[in-house]
C-alpha cells in the first residue's frame, strides 16, 4: 500500500473520537486506508446487498456481530443505520471503534451530522497527492504525464492506461451514483453537460452559460453541478472579500479534482497533445489548486484558499489564509520563468500591504529557489508551497 499522508490524521483522531468518517471520490483509496488502520477489525461493505439487507432489517442484532468496531464501507447506502450507531457507541464509551467511509457529500454528512454529532470526526481522502506518488517513487516522469495521468490509485496499482480506465470508472460514476441522486431522463444531455464543465476548468462559473450550451434550464444546471460537487468530481474556489477599495468578482471557479478525468473528458488521447493543447494552462492550474486543497486535507485542515480578481481583469490566482495572513500563489503552466509571470503578485502586494506573506510563483519547471523576495516553486514543489 502507498502511504497516505491522510493516515496520521485519521489515527490521530481515532484516539478522540468513537466514530471518523471517510469521505471522497469514487476509487481515491478510502478503503484501503480503512482496512489498513483497522487491519485487525471486521470489514463490510454495505454495497454487498445481502450486508445491506441485514443492516436495514435488523440494524442492532448487525451491531451486535461488531463487539469491537469495524470498518463500514459506502454507508451512505444506509443511512437509517446511524441512529443505531449512535446509540451503540453512547452505551460503550470506547474512542476509535468504527471506521465509515462514503462517497457522496451530501445526504452522507447531513445524516451523520444529525445522528453522530459530536461523535464522528471527518477526513475527506481525495486521489493521490503528488508528494505522495514521489515518496513510493512512481510519480510520472513528466508535467504532462503527470496532467494526463491524473492521481486516482487504481492507476498506480494496476497496468491500465487512462484511456481505458477513465471511460469505464464514468460509466459506474453515472450509472450508480448519479441516477440515485438524481431522475436523469436525458442521459446523453448529461454527458454533454459534464465535458461542458471540463472546458471550464479553471474559469469562472457562469450557469446561465452552461446550461444554454447543453439546452437545458438553469435550474436543472445548478442542480447538476451540485451533484457533480457532491460526488467529488469538481469543486468551487470562492473570490476573496477583501476588496482593497475595488470592484470585485463576486462568482465562483469551478476546478475538477482530477487532471486526467479533466483530459479525458476534453478528448484528449494522450500526454503529447497536452504541449500544444489550447488549455494546457487551465489544466495545469488545476492540478495545482487541486493539489494545495489536498496539503490542507492531508494535514486535517479545511484549506481556507479563494482567487482574487477585480473588475478590471487584474487576479491573482490564490489567495491563501495562513496565521491570519494572505499569502498570494499565481501560477504559470510555462517552464520558462518569465518577467510577466510576477505582474499579478507584484500589483496585488502593492495593494494588500502589511496583509500580505510568502509571495509564491508556481510554474511548469522543477527548480525551487527565491527571486526577489517571491519563492518560485516548481510544479513538484506545490506541497512546500502552504
Amino acid at each position: 500500500m502507498i502511504a497516505r499522508e491522510a493516515e496520521t490524521v485519521v489515527r490521530e483522531l481515532l484516539s478522540g473520537f468513537p466514530v471518523v468518517t471517510i469521505t471522497g471520490p469514487r476509487q481515491s483509496g478510502k478503503t484501503t486506508l480503512a482496512k489498513a488502520i483497522f487491519a485487525d477489525k471486521p470489514y463490510l461493505s454495505l454495497e454487498d446487498p445481502d450486508v445491506r439487507r441485514l443492516a436495514l432489517d435488523d440494524p442492532r442484532a448487525f451491531l451486535g456481530r461488531l463487539p469491537d468496531g469495524a470498518v463500514l464501507d459506502e454507508v451512505q447506502r444506509v443511512p437509517e443505520l446511524f441512529s443505531y450507531l449512535q446509540t451503540w457507541v453512547d452505551a460503550d464509551g470506547r474512542m476509535g471503534l468504527f471506521l465509515l467511509t462514503g462517497s457522496q457529500q451530501f445526504g452522507l454528512m447531513s445524516k451523520i451530522t444529525q445522528s453522530l454529532a459530536g461523535r464522528s470526526a471527518f477526513v475527506e481522502l481525495l486521489p493521490f497527492s503528488v508528494r505522495e506518488l514521489e515518496g513510493a517513487s512512481i510519480v510520472p516522469t513528466s508535467l504532462d504525464a503527470m496532467l494526463f495521468t491524473g492521481s486516482y490509485p487504481p492507476l498506480y496499482g494496476r497496468k491500465l492506461s487512462p484511456r481505458l480506465w477513465f471511460p469505464a470508472y464514468v460509466t459506474a460514476y453515472v450509472e450508480r451514483d448519479i441516477r440515485q441522486l438524481l431522475k436523469i431522463q436525458d442521459l446523453e444531455a448529461f454527458q454533454r453537460f459534464v465535458r461542458l464543465c471540463a472546458g471550464r476548468s479553471g474559469q469562472i462559473l457562469n450557469l446561465d452559460s452552461l446550461s444554454t450550451d447543453c439546452g437545458i434550464t438553469h435550474n436543472t444546471a445548478k442542480a447538476w453541478i451540485s451533484v457533480l460537487e457532491a460526488s467529488y468530481l469538481l469543486f468551487f474556489l470562492r473570490p476573496h472579500h477583501a476588496n482593497f477599495n475595488k470592484r470585485l468578482i463576486k462568482s465562483p471557479k469551478l476546478y475538477f479534482f482530477d487532471t486526467g478525468l479533466l483530459c479525458w473528458l476534453l478528448g484528449i488521447q494522450g500526454k503529447e497533445q497536452l504541449v500544444t493543447h489550447p488549455l494546457r494552462g487551465s489544466i495545469f492550474e488545476t492540478l495545482v489548486v487541486s493539489e494545495l486543497v489536498k496539503t490542507f486535507l492531508n494535514r486535517g485542515e479545511r484549506p481556507i484558499i479563494h482567487f482574487w480578481r477585480d473588475s478590471n481583469g487584474h487576479e491573482v490566482d490564490v489567495i491563501a489564509d495562513v496565521g491570519g495572513k494572505l499569502m498570494p500563489i499565481e501560477i504559470k503552466s510555462g517552464q520558462t520563468i518569465n518577467r510577466d509571470f510576477f505582474t499579478g503578485i507584484e500589483r496585488w502586494m502593492a495593494l494588500a500591504g502589511e496583509q500580505a506573506v510568502a509571495p509564491t510563483l508556481i510554474y511548469g519547471g522543477t527548480e525551487s529557489y527565491e527571486r526577489q523576495g517571491i519563492r518560485v516553486r516548481g510544479w513538484n514543489g506545490i506541497h512546500s508551497s502552504v
